[in-house]
């Protein structure tokens, strides 16, 4: 495979405008095959909307790019075949069984062989034995697996995730991305929008998107460093009187409540390390250096981002 195969997508100044207002601003970015790509950034920052043009389920006002080895203008819908998208809100029919919905959308896909594969589908996802069950009466996690059910029946090479695990419990969420890196370790290329951080650690690569534009990507565990990031953690005492005193020393560039610790970072290194040992000949609290880790990278970077259009809604 050549090093232009390992590529899923590949885009260049992708730009989008709703209403005058640019909600993506010359977007530029490269995807290998059976990657988890995650997409982060506050809601209204363009996440969705990015996703949607690269993937060709959006015309883009300008750019261009491939995905998947074709034209994400001029052939969109060979693309959308081999695409499966799954949105944050549970869009399937609720008084329909479970195998219903799964027939249904196979049906949509003109699958061939349809029944074999919806009985497939129902056993790669553990939903066995609760085929004949309505899909309104599923708990959270379980509407979630026959969310991804559906949308892999077709066996997709790239799979969208819009906020995936909204809503459901730590059990569930945990099962299922140990599913998406299963599908990944198969060669299917997924791209996650998220605003968590917990989604975002799972990911292998991460772009950082603030007001429609991209920050920074890279490795999810490199992009601390490459920002350059210190962080220490600070525990012990009243934390309030503490976090107002570092708020207003310019050698914390940015002081993070985290229930009973304060998590300062910078990148002048030099400076949170005079900090450190100032404040710890107080004695009141305790200080500890540690590698700065993706939410302390993720508050820096929103920091420096300039809204230039306001949140619009439908623009995430």
């Amino acid at each position: 495979m050549g090093a232009q195969d390992d590529i899923a997508i590949s885009v260049r100044g992708l730009t989008k405008e709703f209403d005058g207002r640019r909600v993506v601003d010359g977007f530029d970015m490269e995807v290998k095959r059976g990657a988890i790509y995650g997409f982060l950034g506050p809601n209204g920052s363009g996440k969705t909307t990015t996703i949607r043009m690269m993937c060709g389920l959006l015309t883009a006002d300008g750019g261009e790019g491939q995905c998947l080895g074709f034209d994400i203008r001029r052939q969109s819908r060979e693309i959308k075949k081999r695409v499966g998208y799954m949105t944050q809100r549970f869009s399937l029919y609720e008084d329909l069984t479970i195998r219903e919905n799964l027939d249904f959308t196979a049906r949509m896909f003109g699958m061939p062989k349809r029944r074999e594969r919806v009985r497939e589908a129902i056993a790669d996802l553990g939903l066995s034995g609760r085929e004949g069950q309505l899909a309104g009466t599923l708990s959270g996690g379980w509407k979630q697996r026959l969310a991804l059910a559906s949308c892999m029946i077709h066996a997709p090479q790239l799979l969208l995730l819009d906020e995936p695990t909204a809503g459901v419990d730590p059990k569930a969420r945990r099962d299922f991305w140990d599913e998406i890196r299963r599908l990944s370790a198969r060669g299917v290329t997924v791209l996650v929008s998220t605003h968590y951080m917990d989604e975002a650690v799972q990911c292998d690569h991460i772009a950082y998107i603030a007001y429609g534009k991209k920050l920074i990507d890279g490795v999810a565990s490199e992009i601390p460093q490459t920002l350059g990031l210190s962080t220490y953690v600070v525990t012990g005492g009243e934390l309030t009187p503490l976090e107002e005193r570092l708020k207003a020393d310019g050698r914390a560039g940015q002081v993070i409540r985290f229930g009973d610790k304060l998590h300062v970072s910078g990148t002048d290194r030099a400076a949170l390390v005079a900090l450190a040992q100032e404040e710890g000949r107080r004695k009141t609290h305790v200080w500890t250096e540690r590698d700065a880790g993706l939410e302390e990278a993720f508050i820096y970077l929103m920091a420096g981002a300039s809204d230039n259009f306001g949140a619009q809604e439908g623009a995430s």
